[in-house]
């Protein structure tokens, strides 16, 4: 059984930094490019970023470009997303995602997603 598990999230203040992580089992996901999304209660589910199966390719939010790292380990069975200066509005349920041929800001050209971890930024 295919399964994607975040963790990481959690309560900061503002300004302050959160890793999330994201495991991936149940199959090999060296060839698949992965994605982090979000939702904040009553908006539409939001591309965060998303990196190439090689890793040689990232590609990022324009609300999250220069404060957040996505990366991913040499194994390829984790992703990553480093969140700096965190804001407020970046509190939402975070979501990773993985697929085989993508677009990466489109939520539905992923194949697999995790269940969430809920990042809160306090002011």
């Amino acid at each position: 059984q295919v399964q994607l598990v975040e963790s990481g999230g959690g309560l900061v203040q503002a300004g302050g930094s959160l890793r999330l992580s994201c495991v991936a089992s149940g199959r090999t996901f060296s060839s698949y490019s992965m994605g982090w999304f979000r939702q904040a209660p009553g908006k539409e589910q939001e591309f965060v970023a998303s990196i190439t199966w090689s890793g040689g390719s990232t590609y990022y939010s324009n609300s999250v470009e220069g404060r957040f790292t996505i990366s991913r380990d040499s194994a390829k069975t984790a992703v990553y997303l480093q969140m700096n200066s965190l804001k407020p509005e970046d509190t939402a349920v975070y979501y990773c995602a993985a697929g085989a041929r993508l677009v990466p800001t489109v939520a539905d050209s992923y194949d697999y997603w995790g269940q969430g971890t809920q990042v809160t930024v306090s002011s």
